[in-house]
């Protein structure tokens, strides 16, 4: 299986705790590229997806067809984590540019970065 920046994979999510989305669910791989081909590094990093409305920077909304998402969904870029890539089940398709950098802006903003990557409000 190969994870790409964008994809959309059914994920593993359990165990969990407190308000952290849970069972297997779609989720969007926001890693790095280089990270994702090299195998020194077993994690990925994922956004899940929910079908349930949201409004915001942090849940932007998803459109089905080309991504393997059957109804419009959003984003929970609040819930980003690291997950093993042994979690991925299996990979349904890819988000378009749009919608990545849309969930690269709701990242840069809940991590509190600039678009260098530097912290936002930094002296």
């Amino acid at each position: 299986m190969i994870l790409e920046r964008g994809s959309v994979a059914l994920v593993g999510l359990d165990p969990t705790v407190g308000h952290e989305q849970r069972g297997q669910r779609p989720c969007v791989v926001v890693s790095d590229p280089v990270i994702l081909r090299d195998q020194r590094y077993p994690l990925v990093g994922i956004v899940p997806v929910t079908g349930t409305p949201a409004d915001g920077a942090l849940y932007p909304m998803l459109e089905p067809g080309r991504s393997g998402l059957r109804k419009i969904s959003f984003a929970l870029v609040d819930q980003v984590r690291s997950v093993d890539k042994r979690r991925v089940r299996r990979v349904y398709g890819r988000v378009s540019a749009d919608e990545l950098r849309r969930i690269s802006e709701g990242l840069m903003l809940f991590f509190g970065l600039d678009e260098e990557g530097s912290v936002a409000d930094a002296p």
